[in-house]
């Protein structure tokens, strides 16, 4: 794993850059104001949707809520569109899909995982872009040594995971022990026509 800790010439920070995929940060694409601006009407604004999955052999809640939308919804809001432009300008690919995440406080989370690399068009990248407070990501290789990347994902910045990372390397939210504000995830990803899914 080369962790360059390198900014490109946008300001963008490169986290990994090899054989095994690119992860970069991009702090500031929102700027605050915007960030904010979006998180309160996307907060009020979605109706957001509870969750139940088998874990440990018996059923429990999903620690988040979610919503999701394809980009060519009629009922598409108006901040998801103006969020698909500043990622797709930014990072140049044909995002059709947006999952969304609303970690309520502390307690809500997503456990270790990868994309669901069947859903998804090869060679096409996953963005992350978090509004709201600020949570961490920690990000570990699935083979030994299990290099570990821990990202603190403040409001406006956008994470790239390319394909290719989602074979390497498994991403979470862990839950804290410190109070915290709540957080909505925006997971914008290029998917094969009728699929679905939620973000990170």
């Amino acid at each position: 794993m080369k962790q360059a800790g390198l900014f490109d010439a946008g300001g963008t920070r490169i986290l990994l850059d090899d054989v095994s995929g690119k992860i970069t940060l991009t702090p500031d694409l929102i700027d605050a104001q915007t960030a904010a601006r979006w998180f309160r009407a996307l907060h009020d604004g979605i109706v957001w949707k509870s969750g139940r999955r088998v874990m440990y052999e018996r059923e429990v809640d999903v620690p988040r809520l979610r919503a999701h939308f394809r980009t060519d919804d009629p009922a598409l809001p108006d901040v998801l569109q103006q969020a698909l432009g500043r990622v797709r300008a930014a990072f140049g690919a044909p995002f059709d899909s947006i999952g969304l995440n609303l970690y309520r406080d502390q307690h809500d989370s997503v456990a270790p995982h990868n994309d669901k690399l069947a859903d998804i068009i090869r060679g096409q990248p996953i963005v992350l872009l978090s509004l709201g407070a600020t949570r961490t990501m920690t990000i570990r290789g699935k083979q030994p040594p299990r290099h570990v990347l821990r990202v603190d994902l403040d409001a406006g910045s956008a994470l790239l995971m390319s394909w290719e990372t989602q074979l390497h390397y498994d991403h979470a939210i862990l839950k804290q022990r410190a109070p915290i504000g709540p957080r909505i995830s925006l997971a914008f990803r290029v998917r094969e026509a009728g699929k679905t899914g939620d973000g990170s």
